[in-house]
């Protein structure tokens, strides 16, 4: 029976040594291969389809639903910590623009246009009075 047991026990040794050589062939070539294209998984973009390079309305489209900050901007002011820390309700802030002085109008905090106050049903609005231009845009830029 003992000749039976280290008959077993060497062949179970066997099959464990030729598994994991097995298992080490196989790891092996799994490595030495490239990964395929499609083991990537699904793809997350559409593919992007190029028809009009030259910049036609179609590609205008693709930006109009971007939103932007648009901001109406009353006038500036500096102040010390001191000063804001002492602010309370009903205190008034002295700014730099004029009264009855076009607004700026900012988009994404770049200026794009001047305006006025108007009131549209219950609320303040913007008549817009002026178009900065491409090139004003850039010289105040340059400032």
């Amino acid at each position: 029976m003992s000749d039976e047991i280290k008959h077993i026990k060497d062949s179970e040794v066997n099959l464990a040594d030729s598994t994991a050589e097995e298992m080490w062939a196989t790891t092996v070539a799994q490595q030495s291969q490239p990964p395929k294209p499609d083991d990537n998984g699904p793809a997350i973009f559409d593919k992007l389809d190029i028809k009009n390079i030259d910049g036609s309305f179609s590609d205008m489209k693709m930006i109009m639903d971007i939103p932007v900050k648009m901001t109406v901007e009353l006038g500036r002011t500096k102040m010390t910590i001191k000063k804001l820390l002492s602010l309370t309700q009903g205190s008034v802030i002295s700014l730099d623009g004029m009264a009855g002085e076009p607004l700026d109008i900012l988009i994404n905090g770049y200026l794009i246009a001047q305006g006025e106050v108007v009131v549209v049903e219950d609320n303040y609005g913007i008549r817009i009075t002026d178009i900065i231009t491409p090139s004003e845009r850039m010289r105040r830029l340059s400032k």
